[in-house]
């Protein structure tokens, strides 16, 4: 009777052992594990399906047995030392042995947890989620996520039978943030977090926001990573990145969606889509001479038909590519090559899937709650609340991982426009204006301020690049004059303007001369991408090649001859995949590039001269020196509407001038006359009309000498050839 008496003062309360059953109580660490009282040191365990627990001092001798408690799955008893120990638990089929997860201290430090509320923590990598680590000489993996509405949090996996009342986590009230370390769980498990949110409401499971890695979609559990052993062998590229990618640098992107560029090799093996990008993407880029790579977006996403941007791991390298390993391998082959990436990154918005950030705890966490502020109607997705300090800090730390951990050489952020405006694509009345009445959205334009900052100062040589579809002043000027920060920004109008006049037949072109001369009005109040992507070449807008008139030859000379325009025109160039070689068919996700297109002389023409263009472009500073820079361009003939033609020259400080001219009729040009601003000898080093570009191989026989007859304006002019539907590119050679 004594003994029952004495059991009673130390036994768990019948409430508290309930909760634990129900999986409801708030506090674990309160109840489970070590705990001294006035009848000595207390070890409790919840194990439900257990048959019996014992407890071992570290060397494997029996400190105690556990005894079962009148609540099935709970094991408590005294023990006689207070020494470190782990479990020894019997199931029906097994006995496995452990250590305690509720037998360590503290985990996260005070640091993190504040810079963490500040949003400054900029490590959230390698802090939260789910981190390989030793404590105590004990290895396994330490879960650390933010939901502070909850009222509960398990970590579920393939290691507890995905059982939320096994590893109920620890809240440190402060932050918000749960925690716990659970020994013995392997690099490559399986996880998600059980989260009871307010009022007691059991969410669906969530997968962990700052997962590193995660399951190929379908499924959608988080994967602890295993740890990195990648030798980056990349340190002249890295050091050397800032003057390739400046604003005097050449720089041509090729835009590419991984999975329907390439299929995996049926004679690769297990090869991964990475492994096979580094043996096969790699040798590509450098054949046809662009500088970069951008991949739409490579964060996890459960929908592949949205390509990417609506992602639900901002962390994770997508499983369908293969692992975070393999990533890197493909960015070291690429800057072995010479080659920069660049990788779409999508902050704007995310998708409503039950098991990503949407309530993440039950409230609009991520998110706004209003409708107003959170919800984008087009996408059918939330927006990001960027007035939030954790949720910038989340963001801010997602870029930087990209940036530094993956040694990835620039971010394009997607849909800029949408986040700088309270009213984008609302009418009124669905949207609420800022704290003075206006439409700009003042904590997005903070954040986006703050996140060039930070990379500026965290990632030398990187780039950041915005696609922003209005006249927002100052995207690409520094934050300290105003600006956003940007490094670039994607010229849409250019893009809209001159492939709808590309779309006309040659002889209505006259009526739409200012489509193609528009862009030089404000092309030098950005640093501007010239970008022909993937978004012009799907839903019905048919291919490059699809939007040319004319028959077939016509429609090849089109495009070469707008290809020649494009690459002699202000800005940097980003050509869709496929686009190289003037794939017909619109782009489809499901499948792979018209490869066997290429076996027709008319579109290896194309891939010749993209090639060419981009030596070209490389070679000539006066193409690229002056890219964002008035100086560099001059109009030599912008306004003979007639006859749909173009002459400008661009420049760079002591290099020789180069004339680009443009003839977008299929009518020949003979003894047409330029003003040009020196005498002498102009080579022609690019004509789209060449025969090896399969063009009809009219030219100037490779040089026109100027004579001493001022015309536009200039004391020089030269008589040359335009051939029909073509550009040439003219290169002085006098001193």
């Amino acid at each position: 009777m004594a003994e029952a008496r004495l059991k009673a003062l130390w036994q768990l309360d019948t409430l508290s052992a309930r909760a634990l059953a129900r999986c409801v109580h708030d506090d674990p660490f309160a109840v489970l594990g070590p705990h001294d009282t006035h009848h000595g040191r207390v070890i409790r365990a919840f194990l439900l399906g257990a048959k019996q627990v014992e407890v071992l001092r570290r060397d494997g001798s029996l400190l105690a047995p556990l005894e079962p408690a009148e609540e099935p799955g709970l094991f408590e008893n005294i023990v006689s030392e207070r020494v470190p120990y782990r479990l020894r638990i019997g199931w029906p089929d097994a006995v496995q042995e452990t250590e305690d997860p509720y037998s360590f201290g503290l985990l996260l430090g005070d640091i993190d947890l504040h810079l963490f509320n500040e949003g400054r923590h900029f490590e959230l990598a390698h802090c939260l989620g789910g981190q390989t680590m030793s404590i105590d000489g004990v290895n396994g993996v330490r879960f650390a996520v933010w939901a502070p509405n909850a009222t509960r949090v398990s970590v579920v996996g393939d290691f507890n039978s995905w059982d939320p009342r096994r590893h109920p986590m620890r809240l440190r009230h402060r932050a918000g943030i749960w925690e716990l370390f659970i020994p013995r769980v392997a690099p490559g498990s399986h996880y998600k977090y059980a989260i009871r949110g307010p009022g007691g409401v059991e969410l669906p499971w969530k997968a962990d926001p700052l997962a590193r890695q995660t399951e190929a979609p379908p499924n959608t559990a988080s994967v602890v990573p295993y740890p990195e052993q990648h030798h980056w062998h990349d340190r002249q590229w890295m050091a050397e990145r800032g003057r390739r990618q400046a604003p005097d640098a050449p720089i041509a992107i090729y835009e590419v969606h991984l999975g329907s560029w390439l299929r995996p090799d049926p004679h690769g093996g297990d090869e991964t889509l990475w492994d096979s990008a580094a043996r096969r993407l790699v040798p590509y880029l450098v054949e046809t001479g662009f500088t970069h790579v951008e991949l739409l977006p490579i964060t996890e996403h459960p929908f592949g038909g949205s390509w990417g941007y609506q992602p639900l791991a901002l962390f994770a390298p997508t499983g369908r590519y293969g692992t975070p390993q393999g990533l890197m391998r493909f960015i070291d082959a690429l800057h072995a090559a010479g080659i920069g990436i660049i990788l779409d990154w999508v902050p704007a918005h995310f998708p409503t899937d039950p098991h990503g950030l949407a309530r993440f705890d039950g409230t609009a966490l991520y998110e706004h709650l209003d409708p107003r502020e959170g919800f984008h109607h087009d996408w059918n997705t939330y927006i990001y609340n960027f007035g939030r300090r954790e949720v910038q800090g989340f963001l801010i730390a997602s870029a930087l991982y990209w940036l530094e951990h993956f040694h990835v050489d620039g971010l394009r952020v997607d849909a800029v426009a949408s986040m700088l405006y309270r009213d984008y694509s609302r009418r009124e009345g669905e949207w609420i204006p800022n704290v003075y009445g206006g439409r700009e959205n003042l904590e997005a334009i903070g954040f986006l301020r703050h996140l060039n900052t930070v990379v500026g100062e965290r990632c030398p040589g990187a780039i950041m690049v915005a696609e922003e579809s209005t006249a927002w002043p100052g995207v690409s000027r520094p934050v300290s004059s105003g600006g956003l920060g940007f490094s670039y920004k994607w010229n849409m109008g250019w893009m809209h303007d001159t492939l709808e006049y590309m779309q006309k037949e040659p002889i209505h072109r006259q009526y739409h001369h200012h489509d193609m001369t528009f862009g030089l009005l404000y092309a030098f109040s950005e640093n501007f991408i010239l970008p022909l992507s993937h978004d012009e070449v799907v839903y019905g807008k048919r291919s490059l090649i699809g939007k040319m008139p004319g028959d077939h030859w016509q429609r090849f000379a089109n495009l070469r001859a707008y290809l020649g325009f494009m690459w002699g025109h202000p800005g940097k160039k980003l050509l869709f995949m496929g686009g190289e070689f003037a794939q017909e068919g619109e782009w489809d996700h499901d499948s792979e590039l018209d490869w066997a297109s290429i076996g027709d002389p008319a579109h290896v023409g194309i891939q010749n001269l993209v090639r060419d263009l981009n030596r070209v472009y490389r070679q000539e500073p006066a193409l690229h020196r002056r890219d964002s820079e008035g100086s560099g361009f001059a109009w030599a003939v912008g306004d003979d509407r007639s006859n749909a033609a173009f002459a400008f020259l661009r420049f760079a400080a002591e290099q020789k001038p180069v004339l680009v001219v443009c003839n977008m009729t299929p009518v020949p040009r003979h003894d047409y006359r330029i003003g040009v601003p020196h005498g002498g000898p102009w080579r022609e080093i690019l004509n789209t009309d060449s025969n090896y570009y399969g063009g009809s191989n009219m030219g100037n026989a490779g040089h026109v000498e100027a004579s001493a007859i001022p015309t536009h304006g200039q004391p020089h002019s030269l008589q040359v050839t335009l051939p029909p539907l073509a550009t040439i590119y003219l290169r002085h050679e006098g001193r």
